[in-house]
């Protein structure tokens, strides 16, 4: 029998060689742990549709925040959930929050994680949009002026990236224009640049109360369909002074998430979102795979489609995993 030159299988043969040859890496640096903040003291709730995701009072979180610097996660990203609501998002940007409290405890307990802040209006309206609705529509620009606002009482908190993920347009330039006259020139901004209105982000609106009141996102998130309009915005949000940019969802968008690693050299990050996460929970519970190794396969295939930084519920985990 005649046998191949070429056998590739001799670079598998033992985990040394295949760790010696891999072509792309997970790391810690890599990791970006979202976090939910409530108001309350003592407060730590299961999110039902997200097990092992907990929403914590603003004690809770600084002592958790602790556990995540001490695993390694270099980052998280708060999302606040108000006592109150209204039609403008009030509570968005009080210098008193519960987003800006939370800054201030996670920066406190763990001085050395970034922490980055969501901007949006969706979880502090009484309606659930991500904007000021006027005549049952959702305004763009009325929405900007909110926006901005929120983004300088963050940086005033202590945030140390802001990440709008509203999907308005013009918003990232409003935002760097109010940080820059508001004396933070040098707090970044990662734009969500690339969001669908996505199937899967139904656990995440249980989190933080986040549902629509009426209609849906689909008339400022991004159409599933749409790959071109996705470097559009992506350009368009560089123009206007971002700083990084993520895709999100981002198991099933990696097709825009590769071009963009090859059209813009900047980093790049991508949302392993609340629906990725709890489909691979919940097949873990029922004992239908390795929920461990499926995690880290998708993060793998999320940092070889060219992420720099992955948002994902499964970062303290995987952390541990990776010492």
């Amino acid at each position: 029998m005649s046998f191949p030159i070429h056998r590739k299988r001799r670079l598998r043969r033992t985990e040394t060689l295949r760790r010696m040859v891999r072509e792309t890496r997970l790391s810690r640096d890599d990791l970006v742990l979202p976090l939910f903040a409530v108001e309350g003291r003592g407060v730590e709730e299961e999110v039902a549709s997200m097990p092992g995701v907990r929403r914590r009072s603003v004690d809770r979180l600084a002592e958790f925040a602790k556990e995540v610097e001490q695993a390694g996660v270099p980052a998280v990203i708060l999302f606040g959930i108000p006592a109150r609501k209204d039609a403008r998002g009030s509570e968005a940007d009080r210098a008193d929050a519960v987003v800006q409290r939370a800054v201030e405890a996670v920066k406190a307990a763990a001085p050395g994680l970034c922490v980055v802040t969501d901007v949006c209006l969706c979880e502090y309206t009484d309606h659930g949009h991500c904007g000021i609705v006027e005549g049952g529509e959702v305004r763009n620009d009325p929405t900007l002026e909110r926006l901005a606002s929120t983004a300088v009482s963050h940086a005033r908190a202590g945030a140390d990236v802001v990440a709008p993920s509203d999907m308005m347009d013009g918003r990232v330039g409003a935002i760097r224009r109010a940080l820059d006259a508001a004396g933070f020139a040098d707090v970044p901004v990662l734009s969500y640049a690339a969001k669908y209105a996505s199937a899967f982000y139904g656990p995440f609106r249980e989190a933080a109360e986040s549902a629509p009141a009426f209609g849906d996102r689909r008339a400022y998130q991004m159409d599933p369909g749409n790959f071109r309009e996705a470097l559009e915005e992506m350009r368009l949000d560089l123009e206007e002074g971002a700083d990084a940019l993520m895709v999100k969802p981002a198991l099933p968008y990696l097709d825009v998430l590769a071009e963009a690693r090859r059209r813009f050299d900047v980093p790049l990050a991508a949302y392993h979102v609340s629906g990725e996460y709890a489909m691979i929970r919940a097949a873990e519970e029922r004992g239908w795979l390795d929920g461990a190794r499926a995690l880290e396969e998708a993060l793998l295939a999320i940092r070889r489609a060219g992420a720099d930084l992955i948002l994902t519920y499964g970062a303290l985990d995987l952390a541990r995993r990776l010492e």
